[in-house]
């Protein structure tokens, strides 16, 4: 394998996992707690909301990569950005159908447990929030906290996903299946990319540990621990790659 095209895997999965685990701390998640309306957030785990946002970003990405037939920056640029696109749209539809299932079912105010004003809208919260509840629904700053997240968790997820098929699993490598040759490199690619946004959404769930609002939210501040893990799990899966697309070339360089 290419040296150049080895380091250039290694440095995307790195920087694609860094802002998977980036966006995991900025989206809403409020878990159990949330379903009753109870506590910001949408009602479901962090892995599996990021992830739902990572794979429409994935879908995105790879569709728009079926334009470039050779790889480029620009191409590289547009993809990751379709990537980051496609996941902000997903998790902005379920951010939005969670506060009307909040508002117009449990009849709650999108309102911030964690913050006595809004941020960004410089509204009060305190007035509009139950007692003994940690909030409801999806408020103003947690609803664009998401959207950045999503972003920046589509936009790591599509990198990886570029980079991967282009130079760890490229179409030249399964050339004896025919017309199926692109097909199982785009496959390959978004197995291996997916899996590893999977693990960095997993530790970084693991370092929240349990609900969080938003890039407001005082657990936002135990990122750096996750960056630093995130790191290291995203470099030794770097390197797995770039063995396993050098076994398959057959070990040469």
């Amino acid at each position: 394998m290419d040296p150049i095209a080895a380091l250039l895997i290694l440095v995307c999965v790195i920087v694609g996992g860094l802002l998977a685990s980036l966006g995991v701390h900025m989206i809403p998640v409020g878990g159990a707690p949330a379903a009753m309306g109870t506590a910001t957030g949408i009602a479901t785990g962090t892995v599996q909301l990021m992830f739902g946002a990572a794979l429409t970003g994935l879908f995105t990405a790879s569709t728009v990569a079926t334009f470039f037939e050779t790889p480029s920056p620009l191409a590289l640029v547009l993809v990751a950005l379709s990537g980051a696109v496609g996941a902000m749209l997903m998790l902005s539809f379920t951010m939005l159908f969670a506060n009307m299932l909040y508002v117009f079912g449990a009849g709650v105010v999108p309102v911030s447990g964690r913050v006595e004003v809004d941020p960004i809208t410089k509204e009060p919260q305190a007035p509009y929030k139950t007692p003994q509840t940690d909030g409801h629904g999806v408020p103003n700053v947690s609803y664009i906290s998401g959207w950045i997240g999503a972003f920046l968790g589509g936009f790591g997820g599509a990198l990886m996903y570029f980079v991967l098929k282009n130079y760890a699993f490229p179409a030249s490598l399964f050339a004896e299946l025919g017309a199926d040759a692109e097909m199982v490199s785009a496959a390959a690619a978004g197995i291996a990319a997916a899996g590893i946004f999977v693990a960095n959404a997993i530790l970084s769930a693991y370092n929240i540990g349990g609900t969080i609002e938003g890039f407001h939210d005082p657990k936002f501040k135990r990122l750096p621990k996750a960056l630093i893990s995130c790191a290291v799990v995203s470099a030794l899966c770097g390197l797995c790659v770039i063995i396993a697309s050098w076994g398959l070339m057959g070990g040469g360089v």
